[in-house]
């Protein structure tokens, strides 16, 4: 365990699942979903975003996961994966799958933290490098991943039935 000012990074229980889902739930929506929501996202999010998924991920062994926990619960969490093709050549396949932190908690250090022990689970387990991709129009997630170090290295798309949305693909090698 990683202990930090009134917050505590762990490895998730199953008993998380419900709380990592909520999470994602809130962050997805909160980011993507700025001018209100109709049923084509919410019907994605509500599917995508559940409980049953939730443990799915948390009990396959090529997933790690932290969780940040400050007194009252659960704030944030990251999500590696590992044996993840990346969708433009050059790039490890270890994926920084998720990295969300309640929008209250930016600025407070807790994704600075996730992103810190996930790079030295990284390091620890022989990987020198990991990569993701983000909304090509989310400028918060792009500035805080550029800022720590990352590169886009590439693009891709995100995709829900027919529709398709520009990603951008960053890359971070790891000292």
């Amino acid at each position: 365990m990683w202990h930090l000012l009134r917050m505590t990074l762990r490895k998730p229980r199953i008993s998380d699942a419900s709380s990592i889902a909520a999470i994602s739930l809130e962050v997805w929506i909160g980011t993507y979903l700025k001018r209100g929501v109709n049923s084509f996202f919410a019907d994605f999010a509500l599917a995508e975003f559940t409980v049953p998924r939730t443990e799915a991920f948390l009990r396959d062994p090529r997933e790690f996961l932290l969780v940040s926990e400050n007194e009252e619960g659960i704030d944030g969490f990251i999500r590696l994966s590992s044996g993840r093709k990346a969708p433009v050549p050059g790039c490890s396949d270890t994926e920084i799958t998720t990295l969300y932190v309640q929008p209250r908690h930016h600025g407070k250090g807790v994704g600075k933290s996730l992103l810190k022990a996930a790079f030295q689970h990284c390091r620890d387990n022989d990987v020198s490098s990991v990569w993701l991709a983000t909304n090509a129009e989310n400028a918060a997630a792009i500035g805080f991943y550029r800022a720590r170090g990352f590169v886009q290295v590439g693009e891709t798309h995100f995709s829900i039935q027919d529709q398709n949305y520009l990603n951008n693909v960053y890359s971070r090698q790891l000292d």
